[in-house]
């Protein structure tokens, strides 16, 4: 039976297998042996105390201000990274074994979550493709034998060298060698961005080109080092460029020659002059971007101070305004006194004054309390895994909190209003409910694009939406989500029969992205929310059926 030996040299924990053993050693069955030097575990009480093995070498690696793990044998390494996974002290890893690297040794150096940088021998690309992807860099030894002068140029000499090289040197005319090994560096490399060549000619730089369309390399900058005079090649070059860039994001420049720059001095002034144009627009573009970023910043600091006021204002009326008595605390009673006058002249015309011809006998003082701060309060909407949680203002048009916050300020982030036509006290068939997607600084909706991705609208816990009003408690069940092209056709709040509400559910139940199979009906009420989408060109709508308390 093997034993593990564990060593601490400088601030590196060596690990090697210990095969022969002294008497002592031997007389230890399943043990570990502990001296000033070293730590002895065998391999079998290793697999069986696992756990307490790591918790012992991450009490030394912290005791010692440890850093690094080297291991001799690659036989015993996906042992001893189990052993330090997760011991946060452990940046590097060196694994001395000249042997190509595994996968399973690849995944436990993965999930150790702590190793930055790895050195061994050698490995294949998809491995060390897969530890870039964690950001591990890798160092590997084995080195490469080449007969080119541009691998001996660029200093090329190992795996790892070939896969992080971020610029070359490549100096023409090139041989057969120097384009075979090109064309292999290009294969492997994954973070090459400069190319610097020192003269030109024709035929090397669509040979150079040909190999990088062929890798389907983008956005590479060439930089030709030569002092070309020839109007003809700087043409043929221009040519080139403007084709390179536009399709495949390759860039050249180009070091004109003094004869070249005077022979062509305007040509230079009028480009200098465009040159400052485009500078002057990026200055504009950048202003108006931070314009817009703080104009979003001040909106959220609103939001957060105006939520910060409606939080206190409610605590403060539900604690004036609770009783012991059942159900006291939630609503309180309404004196006829406190009913609109105008109630008797339209009892009639529902819908078009919907706040004016209800008489509720309670009000919620839980939210109730809003009204001191704004009497067009009508209710409360909350949208799970979103920052959508506000009260709900209704005006009497859908202009007013387009740009006016909760307290009635000018602010461009707006409100959370309800359509002018729905019944706030006794719900229409069809309650609506706007807000801005205020997409940069994330409040009102600016959070409800969320809706539109399937991680999201899958979730049971996602589709089921709280809007309460002044009177009563309401959840509401999802059964349409969509985006479409700016249309009225689903801001209808009232219908004139069961048919056209029928029609109206066809319609836009067939245009959800997911089909949620909610039960919903002409007997039914339903909820909509709508905002903008794809930068005012479309519409995102979200539609939600009452259910039954």
């Amino acid at each position: 039976m093997g034993k593990i030996l564990f060593q601490i040299k400088d601030n590196s924990l060596y690990v090697k297998l210990r095969k022969r053993l002294n008497t002592e050693q031997k007389n230890l069955i399943n043990t570990n042996v502990i001296s000033q030097n070293e730590l002895v575990f065998s391999e079998e009480y290793i697999k069986e105390n696992l756990k307490l093995i790591h918790n012992f070498v991450k009490e030394l690696v912290k005791s010692y201000n440890l850093d690094t793990l080297i291991i001799k044998e690659s036989t015993i390494a996906t042992t001893i990274l189990q052993i330090i996974a997760n011991i946060t002290e452990i940046k590097n890893l060196y694994l001395l074994e000249e042997s190509i690297l595994t996968y399973d040794i690849c995944d436990k150096i993965i999930k150790t979550n702590t190793i930055s940088y790895v050195s061994l021998y050698n490995l294949p690309t998809f491995l060390l493709e897969m530890l870039d992807k964690e950001k591990i860099k890798v160092d590997s030894r084995n080195e490469i034998l080449f007969l080119s002068n541009f691998m001996e140029d660029n200093n090329l000499q190992n795996f790892s060298s070939l896969y992080y090289k971020t610029s070359i040197t490549i100096n023409l005319p090139m041989t057969e060698n120097d384009e075979e090994d090109f064309n292999s560096f290009i294969n492997i490399n994954k973070y090459l961005k400069t190319i610097y060549i020192n003269k030109l000619n024709k035929n090397d730089l669509e040979n150079i080109l040909e190999i990088l369309y062929t890798h389907r390399l983008r956005n590479i900058k060439i930089l030709i080092e030569d002092n070309i005079h020839d109007i003809e090649l700087i043409e043929y070059l221009k040519k080139i460029n403007k084709k390179n860039a536009k399709i495949n994001g390759i860039q050249f420049k180009i070091d004109y020659s003094k004869e070249y720059l005077e022979d062509n001095l305007m040509n230079q002034i009028h480009l200098n002059t465009i040159k400052m144009c485009i500078f002057i627009a990026l200055f504009f573009v950048s202003s108006l971007v931070v314009y817009v970023f703080y104009s979003n910043y001040v909106s959220m600091q609103n939001v957060e101070d105006i939520q910060k006021d409606i939080s206190s204002v409610i605590a403060e009326y539900k604690e004036n305004h609770s009783t012991n008595e059942p159900d006291e605390d939630i609503i309180e009673p309404i004196e006829d006194n406190e009913i609109n006058e105008n109630d008797s002249d339209n009892s009639n015309n529902d819908d078009d004054n919907p706040k004016e011809n209800y008489k509720p006998k309670y009000i919620r003082t839980d939210i109730a309390g809003l009204l001191e701060i704004n009497k067009d309060t009508v209710g409360w909407l909350k949208v799970n895994n979103t920052n959508i949680d506000y009260p709900v203002v209704q005006a009497e048009d859908n202009d007013y909190y387009l740009k006016r916050n909760f307290k009635g300020e000018k602010d461009n982030s707006g409100w959370i209003f309800m359509d002018y036509r729905a019944n706030p006290t006794d719900l229409s068939r069809n309650t609506i409910i706007f807000g801005h997607n205020m997409y940069y600084s994330g409040v009102m909706f600016g959070t409800l694009y969320k809706a539109k991705y399937s991680n999201w609208y899958k979730n049971p816990d996602n589709q089921i939406i709280e809007f309460d009003t002044l009177y009563d408690e309401y959840d509401w069940q999802i059964f349409s989500i969509y985006v479409v092209p700016n249309t009225d056709d689903y801001l209808i709040a009232n219908f004139s029969s069961d048919a056209k509400f029928q029609e109206y559910l066809d319609l836009i139940i067939n245009r959800s992205i997911y089909a949620f199979n909610a039960p919903v009906s002409t007997k039914d009420h339903i909820l909509t929310l709508s905002t903008c989408s794809d930068n005012g060109k479309n519409r995102l709508v979200i539609h939600a059926v009452l259910l039954e308390s």
